[in-house]
């Protein structure tokens, strides 16, 4: 089911109960005990299922005292919860691709004009007419026809390159079209009107190494399941106030021409074949066990935030990478039959 025939079915929570409003269910099933078994078995160090905005499972497992780089480079404190606050990787894009709908809709964003127009020339080592043809759009949807050193590799909008460097300039645009520093932004337009209390920019520790994004977004399980709770809900809060308009948030999850698997900043179930980082295709859905109208931000380290309209759910995973490296068909093939 498309997020937006979600949204426009009513499945909002008239009385904006508050998601995670009570505890997990004490005694899995002895299918979601499998699930649980697979999951802590690949280097998971928190886990949250939330079904129709009541948490089903919610594990949280210790950092291994080994884990000395994962230590330095993406876990932080515990929270009240006994969650693990982590720097969620590349799955800080999809909470970038929100803001930026919430830009289009406070209009100081519009997404067709060039970059140019918001970060002035130079930006990029393109000349400066193949820089006035990059658009925002084209950055959102990793078609800007940039490679990972910001040189010109092709036209814009007709390639698909998974490009973290090149992404990274969508943050400098937010905050120039607002006028206003990212983590400002980001704490005004969504994470407190959300009630997201574990989740903020920070700088990245040197050991990160320079990946071309030196800021990780930190936050936790429960706040990343509060953030999918919103593309469910059709851009409202638990409290009922709308962060982000229907019509803005569908254009999120549109296919890209360059890959069906894309939309903006958003991976996509269902399509006929996937563009896997960096460019690599692949025929079939992105997960092929999940449900078709499954929507994703997933990072490096196998973070992953799972959205599925028609099941009313919402599925976190934070930790280490995990040892299977089919862990995203593998998780899924156990789920469903956990959630039948």
């Amino acid at each position: 089911m498309p997020i937006g025939e979600f949204s426009r079915r009513g499945l909002l929570a008239a009385s904006g109960a508050a998601l995670l409003s009570g505890p997990a269910a004490a005694a899995p099933s002895a299918a979601m005990q499998a699930v649980l078994d697979y999951v802590q078995s690949q280097n998971t160090t928190g886990f949250l299922i939330v079904r129709d905005r009541r948490p089903l499972v919610e594990r949280n497992w210790p950092v291994p005292a080994d884990a000395t780089r994962f230590r330095a480079t993406a876990a932080f404190e515990t929270n009240a919860d006994g969650a693990r606050l982590e720097d969620v990787a590349s799955q800080q894009k999809s909470f970038v691709g929100l803001l930026a709908a919430i830009a289009i809709d406070k209009r100081i964003l519009d997404v067709q004009r060039p970059v140019d127009a918001y970060l002035g020339a130079g930006w990029s080592k393109a000349t400066p007419d193949q820089a006035t043809r990059i658009r925002v759009i084209d950055v959102l949807t990793m078609t800007s026809g940039l490679d990972t050193a910001f040189g010109y590799a092709a036209p814009p909008g007709e390639t698909f390159l998974y490009n973290t460097p090149v992404y990274a300039v969508a943050k400098r645009v937010l905050a120039a079209a607002a006028g206003s520093p990212l983590d400002v932004l980001t704490r005004e337009w969504l994470t407190q009107p959300a009630g997201m209390r574990d989740t903020a920019w920070r700088p990245r520790p040197a050991a990160f190494g320079d990946v071309g994004n030196p800021t990780g977004l930190v936050t936790s399980p429960r706040d990343t399941a509060r953030f999918g709770q919103i593309i469910l809900d059709g851009g409202r809060a638990a409290d009922g106030r709308q962060i982000v308009s229907p019509a803005r948030l569908a254009e999120l999850f549109k296919p890209s021409p360059a890959n069906p698997a894309y939309g903006r900043l958003w991976w996509l179930n269902g399509s006929g074949y996937t563009i896997r980082p960096p460019a690599k295709r692949i025929d079939g859905p992105l997960i092929p066990a999940a449900p078709a109208d499954l929507v994703a931000a997933l990072g490096a380290l196998d973070r992953k935030l799972y959205v599925v309209p028609s099941r009313k759910l919402v599925v976190v995973r934070m930790g280490q990478a995990a040892s299977d490296p089919d862990f995203d068909q593998q998780l899924w093939t156990r789920l469903m039959p956990a959630l039948a």
